[in-house]
Parts: C-alpha cells; sequence; structure tokens
C-alpha cells in the first residue's frame, strides 16, 4: 500500500504557466466542468489513488459500497477544483471568502508574542494566505522543500501582498532556527500538521483509527508556551470558501510530553470535526492510518 507522498504539485513548469493564461479568460467552472468529465476518469481507471480515498470512505466514515465508490469521484473531482482554484487565484480571479471567527485570529495578532497556526491538506488550505493579514504581524507558512518553482514562484508573488513568507524544510533541519528565531520576534508561523516528512511522530485516534502526525508543529508550540490556532479553509460553494479558526487548549503548565499528547489529540479532534463535516475534501491519497 501506498505510504509516501511527493510533496510536489502535479505536472511542469510550462503546463502552471499555461494554465495561468487560460485561467485569465476562461471561466473556472470549464475548467471543473473538462476535469470532471475527462481527466478524472483517466485518474481514477489508471491511478493508485482511488483504492486509498474508497477505503478511506469505507472503513474510517462507514459508507456502504455504493457510496463510498461515489464520493471516491466527487473527492477526487473536488481536489481537481482546489488545484484549479489555486492557479485561478494566481491569474488574478477571487473567491468569496467567508472567516466566521476572524476575530479569535486578531486577537492573538494584536498580543506582543508570536503564535502558531496548524493546517492540513484538507480543503483549500493556501486561500487563508489571501484572507487572514495581519498589520502587525508576519505570517511564515513551513512549506515542503521540494514544490515545482513555478508554484513557489506564483506564491511569493501573490503572498507578498500580505505579508506572507515561506519558509522551505530543510534536510538539515535549519529551518527549525528560522522557525525559533520568527516566533522569538513575535509573529506567526504556520505548520502543516497531518504529514510526516521522516520526523518523529505522536499517535492519536482520528477517525476511528490510529493516525501518526508530525510530533514537530506540536513540540515547537509546546517548548514557547504559545497559543495554537488550527486553521482549515473549506471549500463551502462553487466560487466560495470559509476559513474556520478554531483556538486548541492546553495545559501549558503540564510537562513538556504531556503538552505535546494534549496539543496532538486537540488538532486531531478538530480535524476529525471538519472531515467529519466535508468528508469529500480530504486530500491524502497515501495510506495514512497505521
Amino acid at each position: 500500500m501506498d505510504r509516501e507522498w511527493a510533496g510536489t504539485t502535479y505536472g511542469n513548469g510550462w503546463m502552471h504557466e499555461h494554465l495561468v493564461r487560460l485561467l485569465r479568460h476562461i471561466d473556472v467552472r470549464v475548467f471543473y466542468a473538462l476535469s470532471a468529465l475527462f481527466v478524472i476518469p483517466f485518474v481514477l481507471l489508471f491511478g493508485s489513488g482511488r483504492r486509498i480515498s474508497y477505503r478511506y470512505f469505507r472503513r474510517h466514515h462507514g459508507f456502504g459500497r455504493l457510496k463510498s465508490a461515489w464520493n471516491v469521484y466527487v473527492n477526487h473531482c473536488r481536489f481537481a477544483e482546489v488545484v484549479i482554484d489555486r492557479f485561478a487565484t494566481y491569474a488574478g480571479r477571487e473567491f468569496r471568502i467567508k472567516v466566521p471567527d476572524m476575530d479569535k485570529f486578531s486577537a492573538l495578532s494584536a498580543r506582543p508574542e508570536g503564535f502558531v497556526m496548524m493546517s492540513s491538506h484538507i480543503g483549500n488550505y493556501e486561500m487563508a494566505g489571501y484572507a487572514l493579514p495581519s498589520e502587525r504581524k508576519s505570517i511564515n507558512a513551513v512549506v515542503y522543500g521540494h514544490e515545482k518553482e513555478s508554484v513557489m514562484r506564483n506564491r511569493n508573488r501573490m503572498f507578498g501582498r500580505t505579508n506572507v513568507n515561506m519558509i522551505s524544510m530543510k534536510e538539515d533541519m535549519s529551518h527549525l532556527f528560522e522557525i525559533d528565531s520568527i516566533l522569538r520576534k513575535g509573529d506567526i508561523v504556520s505548520f502543516p500538521t497531518d504529514r510526516s516528512m521522516g520526523g518523529k511522530v505522536v499517535s492519536c485516534e482520528f477517525l476511528g483509527g490510529l493516525a501518526s502526525f508530525p510530533q514537530g508543529p506540536f513540540s515547537v508550540a509546546a517548548m514557547h508556551g504559545l497559543n495554537v490556532l488550527a486553521v482549515n479553509v473549506m471549500k463551502t460553494g462553487c466560487l466560495e470558501y470559509t476559513i474556520y479558526v478554531t483556538p486548541l487548549q492546553y495545559d501549558k503548565t503540564a510537562d513538556r510530553r504531556s503538552q505535546i499528547i494534549q496539543l496532538s489529540q486537540a488538532y486531531a479532534a478538530e480535524l476529525e470535526k471538519r472531515v467529519r463535516q466535508y468528508p469529500t475534501q480530504w486530500y491524502n491519497f497515501f495510506e495514512f492510518w497505521k
């Protein structure tokens, strides 16, 4: 069974740049339809993601065979839409973005100390970089260092408008010193918190099974005694997203190991809540559970 993830967006730079150009003139819904009719059936026929997606719906949501099979198709269509939306944003297209709990983000942004944001590969987290601006603090997103150059270039251009920087994870772990410096300055660090790239993990009950989450983000937050927000950006309409901002509670007076366990369990519970609310927006197409 597949347990690895490449950490990159499909396609090459030429494809990405031409897609951006096309999206400047063609409605995204045309690309949604073309993808659903022609691309996704091909992917389901020849790719391995359909088996993993099917097990996800059958085992972890308890759906029947027919419902699981249909949701596999919808899941892949939603993922295609999210990818198209990202490139549409690079092309200058705008989406309606609602933030019901913006006050929770604003309250922490107004305080002198930094804080941590945690996300997963559900919905479209990249949209948070355009809709959660902080006038007082920079947001520093930890990203995988092997992403395609064309994607990173577009992200840098877009994030430059909203005071968002990117920190590439490096094999020599030097990015940890950069993260430490940023947090000591009182700025914000955003972590992907659902994919381990070979480091230590912490096991949590998640969707009826035992899943491994990377320990690093929880350890950094506990080490600095910081407030933590779980941020999930879900597609709630054809051209609309909703950003859910949820503070994670943990006992900052407990020993370090207990803090890490409390934070990881709180995060897994919040992630499960959103995934049950939006089951077809789970985009980990590899074996996530032990």
